[in-house]
């Protein structure tokens, strides 16, 4: 069958739609002729029959990809038109142009075929009801897609061939430069290397990538940073992101790796289809070649950092992370014994400083009904403390000798950085200067731009110096020959280094760390001990039998016999949560020296066999002051007062308790009178009589108006009858 033979007048009768799209913007810039080819398949239109004001040209797709109806809006408008049955024709170069995904091919075919509107290319005519014609448009479409695969496939092909020799361009981090051979370089700039070996500097110190930012943060030191595809570096202020891409980045190791992401597709809760980037393990990088240009770091060192990164990382529901400022010094050491998981701290006590190890993580993930084991950590630590000392004795004297010039060195390093800052100031203002020198005198509109330009510079010099002053006077003094010869002794007893206030508990767990790898523990209750093994770095073992707190000491942790009475007591009328409020403001403890919770109060309540909840109470009614606030209609702070002078009776359990209001009949009459109807205050029944209230109080004494005495409290008055009061009495007079 011809082409115009299968056009018929019902086709003529709807519109004709040429389909334009070219796949990127750069193909729109520079592709014209294919974009002419296409807006030419108005003609052919007209050569089939339309009239030219039926052919409609949609062109809202250029650069946009086929590979998917996403953001094609024109795509889906002519969709939507064919489906309503308006389009008799439509027209694309071929019929890729149209769509690169199956799905949306097919989809518009089914439609073709439903309202029979044809489809055209630079080959012929096509009819989707006809069998042979829908089989020919299938394969069409499903070449297009495959031709999509087989031009990435290509192209993703040359680019992995290229970066296996390590030879593919990818964008630098800032630190690192491309020289005049296209060789990666370190970057010339001083100041930005310094910055750099900082970072790395502070890194091998503290061990904590959080650290590192907030050492860097209170020292005032900026990071550099660049856009990719820009040459100008920036500085901006420390922060942990930056710190961590310097530490995880193996660039700066020196090496060249590529795969180091993957593309994941997922469906979100909209049913839309999202696209993302997700880390792989370091075993699965397309490319990885170390030692491929000079890095501020070696590879060993890279992989040693990543490992103490991860380890830092603190799991959710289980010990470990980098160290903290907790005391309990085997913080991500302890394994429970019975288990197999790691075991986590907690801290209690008035200060919080008390510290237990417990294994929960069972109880609280895997439900399974109970922790599998608890201990103080102040005898565990002892122990393992001591060990660690035993051992570490020999090369203390060593490590001792090492650290006498740290804060020297540390002290160079800060004065070398910040000279470079001075340095690169001194730079940007004289530049600045440079800028306005040149500037024409009559050009104010660029003067003063420049102006404040300079001034700004300026000011930023000033800014620095006064930093380089600063680091200046922060020197620490240096050591006298008595001071070092002192040191060096006392380096011989380590046990008092290890004790010295100056020494933090983070120091402490950063040396258990150095040779410890892991504690196991598993505690016996019934014989009071707990049977230790630590793992030591290199593969040692050494297994320890640490006493638990022995039965005797029970008697001492047991709470005051005048705290459990006054518990008795407050529980017959306040909950536990109450209970503890009030312990707390009278500052009483646990025998343990714990301060009261509502937990704590609960387990005494229940060792001493005191039960909860208010008793009865047969005298009347007791009410708190918010209660009786309601009752009487008066405020919190009348109540209180009345209280106070002695007129509302109420009692306390004990100091600091809340006070409980017995309102009986009679004090009810005492605080809220019985007033008939009619009768109203003086002001009011002033109001209502259009006079002066001692106007109202002469008529009262006269026997014109009716009045009652009453008593409210601690405040006596009138109560006046007006609503039957004489006509003439209403009347001013």
């Amino acid at each position: 069958m011809s082409e115009l033979q299968k056009v018929t007048e019902e086709h003529r009768r709807r519109r004709a739609v040429v389909y334009v799209r070219q796949s990127s913007v750069g193909q729109v810039e520079r592709n014209t002729e294919s974009a002419a080819r296409q807006y030419a398949l108005r003609e052919r239109a007209v050569e089939l029959g339309w009239p030219a004001g039926s052919v409609a040209v949609v062109d809202e797709d250029t650069g946009r990809s086929g590979a998917s109806s996403d953001g094609r809006l024109g795509f889906k408008e002519l969709v939507a038109e064919v489906g309503l049955g308006h389009v008799g024709l439509i027209l694309a170069l071929e019929t890729s142009r149209l769509a690169r995904c199956s799905a949306d091919w097919h989809r518009l075919l089914d439609l073709c075929a439903l309202t029979g509107t044809l489809i055209a290319d630079a080959d012929g005519v096509y009819s989707p009801q006809d069998f042979n014609d829908r089989l020919l448009l299938g394969l069409k479409g499903t070449m297009s897609e495959a031709e999509l695969h087989f031009i990435r496939a290509r192209l993703v092909g040359g680019l992995r061939n290229k970066a296996a020799r390590g030879e593919l361009r990818l964008p630098l981090p800032v630190g690192l430069d491309r020289d005049d051979d296209d060789q990666i370089v370190l970057c010339p700039d001083e100041q930005v290397r310094h910055a750099i070996d900082r970072v790395f500097a502070l890194w091998r110190a503290l061990g904590s990538a959080r650290q590192v930012a907030l050492e860097l943060i209170a020292e005032g030191q900026q990071l550099p940073a660049r856009t990719i595809g820009q040459r100008r570096i920036r500085w901006r202020p420390a922060s942990y992101t930056a710190v961590h891409h310097f530490l995880t980045n193996p660039a700066y190791a020196g090496a060249f790796v590529f795969g180091r992401q993957r593309v994941v597709k997922r469906v979100d809760e909209h049913g839309e289809v999202r696209v993302g980037r997700v880390d792989v393990p370091l075993e699965e990088w397309s490319v990885c070649l170390p030692d491929h240009h000079p890095g501020y770091v070696s590879w060993d060192e890279y992989l040693a950092t990543r490992e103490r990164l991860r380890a830092n990382v603190r799991p959710r529901g289980e010990g470990g992370g980098a160290a903290r400022e907790g005391g309990a010094l085997l913080q991500g050491l302890v394994r429970c014994g019975r288990c197999g998981r790691k075991m986590q701290v907690a801290y209690s006590g008035t200060s919080g400083k008390v510290g237990r190890y417990a294994c929960v993580r069972g109880r609280d993930f895997h439900a399974t009904g109970q922790a599998c084991q608890s201990l103080g950590a102040a005898r565990l630590d002892r122990a393992i403390a001591d060990a660690f000392l035993e051992a570490a004795a020999p090369a203390a004297i060593t490590a001792t000798a090492g650290a006498i010039g740290e804060l020297e060195a540390q002290h160079e390093q800060r004065l070398a950085g910040q000279r470079l800052a001075v340095e690169r100031a001194q730079y940007e203002a004289d530049r600045a200067r440079r800028k306005f020198d040149a500037c024409e005198p009559e050009n104010r509109l660029v003067g003063r731009t420049l102006e404040h330009a300079l001034e700004q510079a300026l000011s930023d010099l000033e800014r620095e110096h006064g930093r380089l002053a600063q680091v200046e006077r922060a020197r620490p003094v240096a050591l006298s020959d008595q001071e070092r010869d002192a040191l060096a002794r006392l380096a011989c007893d380590l046990p008092r280094l290890w004790a010295a206030p100056a020494t933090t508990d983070r120091d402490r767990k950063e040396l258990l760390r150095t040779l410890i790898s892991e504690v196991i523990i598993t505690a016996h209750r019934d014989e009071r001990r707990a049977d230790v093994e630590v793992q030591w770095e290199g593969g040692a073992r050494t297994e320890l039998r640490v006493p638990l707190r022995v039965p005797g000491k029970l008697q001492q942790d047991r709470t005051a016999e005048d705290t459990v009475e006054l518990i008795r007591r407050l529980a017959e009328h306040q909950s536990d949560r109450q209970i503890a409020g009030i312990l707390g403001r009278q500052g009483r403890k646990t025998g343990t020296g714990l301060p009261f919770t509502e937990a704590r109060v609960r387990g005494v309540r229940r060792r001493a066999g005191i039960p909860t909840g208010p008793a009865p109470d047969p005298a009347g009614e007791l009410l708190t002051i918010e209660q009786a606030m309601s009752e009487l209609g008066v405020s919190t702070h009348t109540i209180r007062r009345w209280i106070n002078t002695g007129l509302l009776p109420a009692e306390q359990t004990t100091p600091g308790a809340p006070w409980r209001i017995r309102l009986t009949d009679e004090i009810r009459a005492r605080f809220v009178p019985d007033i008939p109807d009619g009768y109203v205050p003086l002001a009011e029944a002033a109001k209502r009589l259009g006079c002066a209230r001692q106007t109202v109080l002469h008529k009262v004494q006269r026997g014109e108006l009716e009045a009652i005495h009453v008593t409210n409290g601690q405040r006596k008055g009138l109560r006046i009858k007006v609503s039957d009061a004489p006509l003439d009495l209403l009347v001013n007079q």
